[in-house]
């Protein structure tokens, strides 16, 4: 190909793109909004699994790199109830697929293996159109354009790039995410340390529309997911710019909940920060647009489920491949792409394939059911 690909959006799935065409000799442009990989906290842990988020470290020729970021201990794993109790647990014994690394740190990875350049910082689009001519023209914040023969929209849930291909828009799924950071854990918070673990813990009440989820970073630091399903209102009412009254707020919700697990959110060390939870429809796919494409939540946008890092990573990577070997035919790569990426974003992970790459290949029977009830 003559033209550079150009990609909007320099997270994990743009950025695999981009390494796994630089990898085979083809030119691409990333343009990011934020001034520069260290503008903002790149959020927190991520495993990577052996069926899909691995499979584009592969093709990115990145696996050993990869292996020097993953931290030792964090698939360990329990499940606890809402007095503190564990109910389920399991150490990292090294027979799990899905290896935990910090986010920022696999974005990092990425961007070093790329040539100096193709990332252009502190370019935030506006919008995108289609011209005449069958290219497609993007505009920034400051008022300068770029036009391309090849445009790929990874730029997650608001993608400026979708309208070119879809009238879908994200809508609120009616549960959010109250997130928190407690740093210095063992010494300055050592009940909620002992409650999370070495890894990941998940905490469940008598409910299900509430949940405490945490888990156990770099160095001493647990970051905590406090799940809630409420109306958008709900949250609405409460005054964040105020993180003590909010922590307080929220924590009502957890009324009766073991002192150690609500700790993980009045004991913060950051400002409670909300993430609603928006979806793109299920199955959500488009008419072929020629010169254009998604990947990533710009695509398939889903409540977290543990999968939307590894399938960005994944779309990435398999684009990547369908242009490599359709070097002559642009159209024919996209659609390659496209079938593949709407079947597999239509098909629900495979339970047995989720629960091997957690436990190993001997799975007993209660695990199994201990598991689809949490």
């Amino acid at each position: 190909m003559h033209t550079p690909v150009t990609i909007v959006g320099a997270g994990l799935g743009g950025l695999t793109l981009a390494r796994v065409l630089h990898v085979h000799g083809i030119p691409a442009a990333v343009y990011e909004a934020e001034p520069s990989a260290m503008a903002r906290l790149q959020g927190g842990m991520l495993d990577i699994h052996d069926y899909n988020g691995q499979l584009a470290v592969e093709a990115a020729d990145l696996m050993d790199e990869f292996r020097g970021l993953v931290l030792e201990g964090r698939q360990a794993m329990r499940i606890l109830d809402r007095k503190g109790a564990v109910v389920f647990e399991k150490a990292d014994d090294g027979t799990g697929g899905r290896p935990e690394v910090q986010r920022g740190e696999l974005r990092q990875l990425l961007l070093d293996s790329l040539p100096e350049g193709t990332v252009h910082w502190g370019h935030k689009v506006t919008g995108a159109r289609t011209l005449e001519t069958g290219r497609h023209e993007i505009t920034f914040a400051d008022g300068t354009t770029v036009v391309t023969g090849l445009l790929v929209g990874a730029d997650g849930a608001w993608s400026r790039v979708r309208p070119l291909l879809s009238d879908a828009t994200p809508e609120y799924v009616g549960e959010a995410f109250v997130e928190t950071y407690l740093f210095d854990a063992d010494t300055r918070h050592p009940a909620a340390a002992e409650a999370v673990g070495g890894g990941s813990m998940f905490a469940n009440g008598a409910t299900p529309d509430r949940a405490i989820n945490a888990h156990r970073e770099r160095g001493d630091t647990l970051h905590a997911y406090v799940q809630l399903t409420r109306p958008l209102e709900w949250f609405d009412a409460i005054d964040f710019t105020d993180p003590a009254a909010a922590a307080a707020r929220v924590a009502e919700e957890f009324d009766g909940w073991a002192p150690e697990l609500v700790a993980l959110i009045t004991e913060a060390d950051t400002p409670p920060v909300l993430r609603p939870h928006h979806a793109l429809p299920l199955g959500h796919r488009w008419e072929r647009v020629p010169g254009a494409t998604l990947i990533g939540d710009a695509a398939h946008l889903t409540v977290p489920n543990g999968e939307g890092a590894n399938l960005a990573m994944l779309d990435g990577a398999e684009l990547g491949q369908a242009l490599v070997a359709h070097p002559d035919d642009v159209e024919a790569a996209l659609a390659a792409y496209e079938e593949a990426m709407f079947v597999r974003s239509a098909t629900p992970v495979d339970e047995a394939l989720v629960l091997e790459s957690l436990f190993g290949g001997d799975v007993p029977p209660e695990l199994v059911e201990l598991f689809q009830e949490h």
